[in-house]
């Protein structure tokens, strides 16, 4: 453990026993300095928790940085103050008394440190340990008494002292803080040791003031490593003693490193075929469970984890078995295997390593056995590497090494735009021979460009499109172009050998696995004397030589570059002595894999570059950098108040959550209806069968288990119809038998009650109402009559849905007979997305549990308020936070900080938000990037860092509606707030909050637009429904067209109340309406299609023998007569329309005020007329469309068009506010209509109403055929099950003997589901 007491004692030997103290409270000072900064809110809060606080973060970071844990006191020894100064090298010195060995932490002699010759990137500070050791934690110290010291450095480790590896913290940080001046220690405890025997500082930044000034202390202890070498050929196996007992839990831990990047690590043989192999696949691993020896198991289950693991760099592995689950660990990276029951694995009879023998090694990928070192291989606690190397339960094939001789592997790492490497050239001047090897994820980059001798042109080896191409160019032409290899950017080492000799030009790409490309030129294809590597220097600093790259710059690594046949030795380069370079991580491979831990989430494919990752989030239902967000509402609910009409929808129950999307039927009427339909919804008729004594179907939903309990839990009513009909068939045997039939709930269990019925009362819906047919018993059918019955009623305990299954009995009497139908199971409501909040003072909030969101966090709500600013909710850590707020009445902001500094988010609006009408707030932050969405507006977007801090860590409440310091509050309604997919129940906490309402009325406001055609918005205390009885139109949008087709003899009458002085003596109806009133103008809508000519579309006559008539003339025209004085002749009004009897549907508009005549056809231009009689229409007596029947006395022509009627469609026809169409098709019965003749409903030929939201998008034409397929597959399927159900109900049937059949009058049922919530044919979707 690092103890106080150990700093003060290892400083003052060191002669400074206050430095790592202050070294600590400065760092906390600073620590406080930048909580503040980062948390403005927070300065004015209460002086006990800021104090609280400070105490809290003093004594977190002397756990952090001094404290270590009580496992680990052994390993905090001083490692660099006791070596002598032959360990200490460094890039350079800037004198003798600057020298490396001057480096040590509290040291002044020579100059105080260590100082190179320049300050720049390139420079370092090394130490060789002696042996591999543990490090633990590192402090720095600036050079004594100057103005030099380092404030930011990477750190290197190394067990060779070539291929360095840089230690990255959590979240990937490669970069450590350094100090503020020259004598303070920094001290740094790693959160993960290393393990290595070289320790490489490399300063990156320093005091602008000054130059690079370094003393350093690292601390750990000792590691001990038993190691193993294999040479590709060679293995080992331990076999188990025959009479040793096996233990419930087995755990196998090894480290391995190696430059070869497939080979068999270990394989695990139990005694009955059961076997585990791991294997080492493309710089990955393989884990394969297997159960049989033949080539194609029995059982095959494989997993992969790791990648890049050819670096040779040490890796663990850990496999552990606990009962019947395999943990597998490679480095950080965990997976758990469950193993089936017909497996085990606790009967190992024998584990080889290094490669596998037997019939099992076919079944490898790799094939090959492994090369490299295995350390502390440890099964159960047992050392196998002792055991190995005594003898014991150990064989040996082949040459096995208990040392680890590493090869030199010295890459060199191309990072950024500027890198490049000049070297200059050495092969003979008639030849061409050059090689390297590259790994990257790019696509495409520049390898090496040189220009030939004697200007025969410039010569280009880079990637195109993952494929190595070389091109020779001269005066813009291309005199060579050839292609090699193929998917290059996998991550892996490559090679590419580019030779030329004797007019023969070649390029070959991994050897004799790859593939080789061949040119013949004309010309000598000579390079002159330079050549260059990734990139070009800049235009100032080439001098003499020529450079040009017009291809991307290579990212990655190189190594193993030859020249001739000679190797380029880079350490020369790095040390200066060799060629030039610039932008460069020497010795090094700075590849990082960020695809070995995806970071895309519900099944998003993971690409990279080499600098960021990318996720293809196409077919997963998903959008946003890394697939978090669903493209899809989370409900019927939501569907219907963005405007959409009943259609199949994807729903998304839990938005960003782990549940998948489901397609689902939704019917928008008053209530917003989720149909969810199963594989039998149609009635099953079931007969008497010797032998058969219960009846067992299971009904399949296309929404699994977790989908469904979902769905029905958010709802508000849940619902399915129970049909049984019976004849001598018994139910539930009531009152106090056994019941004969029952059906299977959602969890699986058996339930005894009817449909209509209470949970648990074994009743039918007849009994609970105790007026069944035979009132001894709780359902009709339990009197076991001979004459059919039925029970029916709706199941609406939620906790029970769905129907999983049903069982009928009593059917192995004679004449038994019985049907049952389960209906598809149908929802409404939308608990959560009308769950709200009213926050009427600033200083009220809601509290809720700290948010966990650290790598992704969606947030999404609704709100309205007429405040000008306030916070919508807000979440601190001890540095980190979150916040949503309104910051003006146009603006909202989204900040948040996860360690790498504040950042802000801010949305826009051209229109004031607190206009106290819902607007929607979505914000998004994830590993890449902040998004924040509002309404329809533009969205922003803030890019993460590419090696920044990852994780966002809360540990406060989470305030919703104000702040911990109660400033800034919210005033007004949220509603639907969602985190990450789960609802926060706003009104369940408001409750008991003062300040706070639960509930927000006023949704017309928002949603009143969406009621069309004259429909009327009616507020609801969940959401709003469209009123349409002042509209032609019909839906739940008052969108629907009413529509009839009317033949010759159909008339539609609308009656008026006669004039109370002309009808005072006779009885009228109720529902009449009066008509004494004098209309001075009309507003007449209607539509039509018909190929009649003449034809009378609408007539409305008066008790004074007037009246308006709309009517096709014989040439097809429009003419709208108006007669209003009985002693004038009619005035006929003909706007300038082309012939209207086409076929074609059409609208017409008539609006009169007064004398002033408004006409409109289709979309021409509206057609201005005046009339020149009374602008007084009396005492209207109907309203008439099709055949015109009147007692009194008709004008001839329209008498002449009544002959023949009307035959056509006619649809919504409006009359002021009197829509008789509508009133004759929906409502006949409580209207004063009159119906004569055939009438039927009709579309009129229109399609669907259009509508700005469409219901969903197809996105690609693969994936409309895909549709198409399964559409096909699925017909074919449900044909085949349906003959197979129908076979499988009636194969243990005797056939009819004369009997009554199932279509006789007698049969009291069909197969048509009674059910208003049936599709239309066209609208039913089958599942399998």
């Amino acid at each position: 453990m690092f103890s106080a007491v150990r700093w003060r004692e290892r400083a003052a030997r060191n002669g400074r026993a206050s430095e790592p103290t202050r070294a600590l409270h400065s760092s906390v000072r600073r620590e406080k300095a930048q909580l503040s900064s980062r948390h403005p809110a927070r300065s004015n809060m209460d002086l006990g928790f800021t104090r609280r606080s400070g105490t809290f973060l003093w004594l977190s970071l002397l756990l952090c940085c001094i404290g270590g844990t009580l496992s680990k006191e052994s390993c905090d020894g001083s490692l660099v103050s006791h070596l002598p100064p032959s360990a200490f090298s460094s890039s350079s010195q800037l004198s003798s008394s600057h020298g490396p060995g001057f480096a040590k932490l509290n040291r002044r002699d020579g100059a105080g440190g260590w100082s190179p010759m320049e300050s720049n990137k390139y420079q370092w500070l090394e130490i060789n340990l002696g042996e591999r050791t543990e490090i633990t934690a590192i402090a720095t110290q600036g050079r004594y008494g100057s103005s030099d010291w380092v404030t930011g450095y990477q750190l290197m480790f190394s067990d060779t002292g070539h291929n360095w590896r840089q230690y990255r913290q959590e979240d990937s940080i490669g970069v450590f803080s350094g100090n503020t001046n020259a004598d303070g220690v920094v001290p740094f405890k790693l959160h993960q040791p290393m393990f290595a025997r070289h320790l490489r500082v490399v300063p990156l930044d320093w005091n602008p003031n000054g130059r690079i000034g370094l003393r350093l202390e690292a601390y750990g202890c000792q590691y001990k490593s038993d190691v193993m070498q294999f040479d590709g050929s060679s293995s080992l196996v331990y076999k188990f003693s025959p009479n040793s007992s096996q233990p419930t839990k087995d755990k196998l831990s090894l480290k391995f490193k190696t430059l070869i990047n497939s080979g068999n690590l270990l394989h695990m043989e139990a005694m009955h075929g059961q076997s585990l192999t791991v294997e080492l696949l493309k710089g990955k691993l393989l884990f394969h469970l297997r159960k049989g020896k033949r080539p194609s198991p029995d059982f095959h289950a494989s997993m992969s984890l790791g990648s890049l693991l050819d670096d040779q760099h040490w890796h663990s592995v850990t496999i552990e078995r606990v009962s019947r689950h395999l943990n597998f660990t490679v480095d950080k990276s965990t997976q758990q295997l469950q193993v089936p029951g017909h497996l085990s694995l606790s009967d190992i009879s024998e584990i080889s390593f290094g490669g596998v023998s037997g019939p099992s090694a076919s079944r490898t990928l790799s094939r090959k056995n492994f090369r490299g070192c295995m350390e502390n291989v440890l099964y159960n606690d047992m050392n196998i590497v002792h055991l190995a190397q005594e003898g014991r339960h150990v064989s040996i094939t082949g040459a096995v090494s208990f040392t680890c001789s590493e090869p030199v592997d010295v890459p060199v790492t191309f990072s950024s735009a500027g890198s490049f490497l000049q070297l200059p050239l050495s092969m003979p001047s008639d030849e061409l021979s050059i090689s390297l090897e590259f790994r990257t994820w790019n696509k495409a980059g520049l390898l090496l460009t040189f220009d030939l001798q004697q200007q025969a042109g410039s010569t280009w080896l880079y990637l195109s499109e993952a494929q190595v191409r070389l091109q020779i160019h001269k005066a813009g032409r291309v005199l060579v172009n050839i292609i090699a290899g193929s998917g290059l950017n996998d991550g892996q080492w490559h090679t590419v050998y580019l030779s030329g000799r004797r007019g023969r030009l070649s390029v070959t790409v991994d050897g004799e696995d790859g593939s080789t490309a061949q040119a013949n030129p004309s010309f000598p294809v000579v390079p002159e004397n330079q050549l260059y590597f990734g990139g070009c220097p800049e235009e100032e600093k080439l001098a003499n030589h020529r450079c040009r790259n017009p291809f991307s710059v290579f990212q990655g690594c190189m190594r193993l570059i030859r020249t001739g046949d000679q190797e380029v030795d880079l350490i020369k380069v790095q040390q200066m002595s060799l060629g030039n370079f610039s932008d460069l991580q020497m010795d090094m491979c700075g590849i990082i894999d960020r695809c070995s831990i995806s970071y895309c989430e519900h099944g998003g494919k993971c690409t990279q570059s080499w600098n960021t990752f990318h996720c293809n989030c196409s077919h997963t239902g998903y959008k946003g950098a890394t697939c978090h967000s669903s493209i899809y509402e989370q409900s019927c609910e939501a569907y219907k108040h963005k405007g959409n009409t009943s259609e199949f929808y994807h729903i998304d129950v839990d938005g960003s959550g782990p549940i998948n999307p489901q397609r689902i039927y939704c019917n928008m009427t008053d209530k917003t209806w989720m149909v969810i339909q199963h594989n039998n919804t149609e009635l099953t008729k079931l007969k008497s069968s010797s032998g058969i004594n219960q009846h067992l179907a299971y009904f399949n939903y296309p929404a699994d288990a977790e989908q469904l309990r979902a769905i029905i839990t958010k709802a508000e009513h849940c619902e399915q119809e129970l049909s049984y009909h019976c004849k001598k068939s018994r139910l539930l045997n009531t009152p106090v038998g056994a019941p004969y039939t029952w059906w299977m709930d959602g969890a699986g269990e058996a339930q005894t009650y009817w449909g209509g019925a209470s949970p648990g009362s074994q009743q039918c819906a007849c009994g609970l109402r105790e007026n069944c047919v035979n009132s001894e018993h709780s359902c009709n059918c339990d009197a076991d009559g001979v004459d059919w019955a039925n029970d029916t009623g709706r199941l609406s305990h939620k906790e029970h849905l769905p129907v999983r299954g049903i069982a009928v009995g009593d059917l192995s009497r004679p004449g038994s007979e019985a049907a049952y139908r389960v209906g598809a199971l149908q929802c409404y409501g939308d608990l959560n997305f009308w769950n709200s909040a009213y926050f009427n003072k600033e200083t009220s909030y809601l509290h809720f549990p700290t948010f966990h969101g650290e790598l992704s966090a969606d947030i999404s709500f609704l709100f309205k308020t007429s405040a000008a600013s306030g916070v919508f909710l807000e979440n601190l850590g001890i540095k980190d936070f979150i916040r949503i707020e309104l910051s003006s009445p146009i603006e909202v902001v989204f900040s948040y900080d996860v360690g790498n500094g504040p950042v802000e988010v801010r949305v826009e609006s051209p229109t004031p938000l607190n206009d106290d009408r819902w607007h929607i707030v979505r914000a998004e932050r994830n590993v890449k990037e902040a998004s924040l969405h509002v309404d329809l507006l533009p969205g922003a977007t803030r890019r993460a860092p590419p090696d920044g801090h990852l994780h966002l860590q809360l540990n406060s409440q989470l305030f919703v509606g104000g702040t911990a310091s109660r400033q800034k509050g919210f005033l007004g309604c949220i509603r639907s707030l969602q985190l990450n997919g789960r609802t926060l129940d706003l009104e369940e906490r408001a409750k008991i909050t003062p300040g706070v309402r639960p509930g927000c009325p006023g949704h017309c406001s928002s949603y009143g637009d969406l009621c069309q055609n004259r429909g009327r918005c009616v507020e609801r205390y969940t959401g709003f429904t469209c009123d349409c009885g002042l509209s032609a139109h019909t839906g739940a949008f008052c969108q629907k067209e009413v529509a009839a087709y009317f033949k010759s003899s159909t008339s539609v009458s609308y009656t008026f109340k006669e004039p109370y002085e002309l009808n005072r003596n006779s009885s009228i109806q109720a529902s009449s309406i009066y008509s004494d009133m004098t209309l001075r103008g009309e507003n007449i809508s209607l539509g039509f299609r018909t190929t009649q000519a003449p034809a009378l579309l609408l007539y409305v006559g008066s008790y004074y023998r007037e009246y308006l008539a709309v009517l096709l003339n014989r040439n097809g025209h429009l003419d709208v007569k108006y007669k209003l004085e009985s002693n004038r002749e009619v005035e006929v009004f003909k706007p300038s329309t082309r012939n209207l009897a086409n076929g074609q549907l059409h609208t017409v508009s008539i609006r009169r005020q007064a004398e002033n005549l408004y006409i409109q056809v289709d979309q021409n231009e509206q057609e201005d007329f005046n009339i020149t009689s009374d602008v007084e229409f009396n005492a209207i007596k109907s309203v008439m469309l099709g055949k015109v029947h009147d007692s009194g006395e008709l004008d001839p022509e329209i008498v002449r068009l009544n002959a023949v009627g009307f035959t056509g469609c006619l649809s919504v026809v409006q009359f002021n506010s009197i829509a008789p169409l509508k009133a004759a098709l929906l409502y006949p019965a409580t209207s004063p209509v009159v119906v004569t003749g055939p009438l039927k409903e009709s579309t009129c030929g229109s399609s669907t109403p259009s509508h700005p939201h469409a219901p969903e998008t197809t996105h690609s034409l693969t994936g409309v055929i895909g549709v198409v397929i399964f559409v096909i597959l699925a017909a074919l399927a449900v044909m085949g099950r349906c003959l197979y159900r129908r076979k499988e109900t009636f194969q243990t049937q005797p056939p009819p003997k004369g009997g009554k059949t199932e279509d006789s009058p007698e049969f009291p049922f069909n197969n048509e589901a009674n059910t208003q919530y049936v599709l239309r044919e066209n609208q039913r979707e089958h599942f399998i």
